[in-house]
C-alpha cells in the first residue's frame, strides 16, 4: 500500500487517505482531487476530480459507512465523500468569499447524494454541522462553528423517516442497527477522546470496537455487500502530541476493532484490509 503524496516526502493524511480511496497521487492537503488541483484554489477543483470507492459501491447497490474517532471531517474520514483544495475547509467559516462555488466538507457530507447515501457515519465534530448561536448539546461552554445559518444535523435527520442523529452513549445504545434506520452519531465537538481518557466522557461514548460492530451490524443488512472505513484516528494524535500511553491505548482499541471486525465476518465474502494513510512508529 504505496500512499505517499505527489509533492511532499513528508505526507499529511488528506493526500495519503485520497491515495488509498482514489487509487490517484495527489499533492499534500488536498483531498478527493487529483495532483493537478493547486492547494487552497477553489476555481482549480475543475477536471481535478478523482472517482472514489465509495462512489463506485454506493452507484453499484452497495451500502456504505464511515467510523472515525476523530472529527468526521478530518482529512482521512472526508477522503469518503468530499472533494476538497484544502483539508481545512471543514465548515464554511474556513472559506472566504465562495462558498457557495465551494463547498465546505461538513456539507458536502450532507449533500452527497450518490446512491442513496451513507447508511452509517459515526465519529466526533459536530461543531462544524452547527451554527454558532446553537449551543453544545454536551458542553455548556461550547457551541457550533457555522455561520451560514445551516444546522446540517436538522438537514440530516429531515433527509427522511430512516435518518438519526445521536450524540451521546445513551443515544448509540437506544439506536437499533438491525433495522433499516440511516445513523448519524457524532459524540465531541472535536474528536472523540483517547481510548484512555473514555470513562471519564460525562455523557459517555462508545468504543472502536463497539462503532465497528454497530456498523457492521447496520451494513450487512444490505444482500448486495457493503463497503466500510474505520479508522483509529487518535493513534496519530497520540504521536503528534508524543503521548505514548495514549497512542498505544488507540493502537489497542484498534486492535480490538479488527477482532470484531473479523469475529462478524467471513473471509469467504469479506475482505478487511488494515493499513494505514500514513504511520507513525506503531505500524
Amino acid at each position: 500500500s504505496k500512499t505517499y503524496s505527489h509533492d511532499a516526502q513528508i505526507a499529511d493524511s488528506a493526500a495519503t487517505a485520497t491515495a488509498i480511496i482514489s487509487g490517484v497521487k495527489t499533492g499534500a492537503r488536498t483531498l478527493g482531487l487529483s495532483q493537478t488541483v493547486k492547494y487552497g484554489n477553489c476555481a482549480s477543483h475543475e477536471g481535478a476530480e478523482t472517482q472514489s470507492l465509495f462512489v463506485l459501491a454506493e452507484e453499484q447497490g452497495l451500502a456504505t459507512g464511515v467510523v472515525s474517532t476523530a472529527r468526521i471531517t478530518h482529512a482521512t474520514p472526508a477522503s469518503t465523500y468530499a472533494m476538497s483544495a484544502s483539508r481545512n475547509w471543514e465548515d464554511n467559516t474556513f472559506i472566504k468569499g465562495a462558498e457557495e462555488d465551494c463547498p465546505d466538507i461538513a456539507r458536502q457530507l450532507i449533500e452527497w447524494n450518490h446512491g442513496d447515501g451513507f447508511e452509517i457515519v459515526m465519529g466526533g465534530g459536530r461543531r462544524h454541522f452547527m451554527t454558532t448561536d446553537q449551543a453544545d448539546p454536551e458542553y455548556a461552554d461550547k457551541s457550533g462553528r457555522r455561520t451560514d445559518g445551516r444546522d446540517l444535523l436538522s438537514e440530516w435527520a429531515t433527509k427522511s423517516d430512516a435518518h438519526v442523529y445521536a450524540f451521546d452513549q445513551a443515544g448509540f445504545d437506544a439506536l437499533d442497527f438491525a433495522s433499516n434506520a440511516r445513523v448519524m452519531a457524532l459524540f465531541e465537538p472535536s474528536h472523540m477522546n483517547y481510548e484512555v481518557d473514555r470513562a471519564d466522557d460525562g455523557a459517555g461514548e462508545p468504543s472502536l470496537a463497539e462503532l465497528t460492530e454497530a456498523a457492521i451490524t447496520r451494513l450487512s443488512r444490505d444482500e448486495d455487500g457493503f463497503v466500510l472505513m474505520v479508522e483509529g484516528g487518535r493513534v496519530d494524535h497520540g504521536h503528534h502530541a508524543g503521548n505514548a500511553a495514549r497512542a498505544l491505548g488507540d493502537a489497542v482499541a484498534l486492535d480490538d476493532a479488527v477482532a470484531k471486525a473479523l469475529e462478524m465476518t467471513s473471509a469467504e465474502d469479506t475482505l478487511i484490509i488494515v493499513t494505514a494513510d500514513h504511520s507513525h512508529t506503531m505500524t
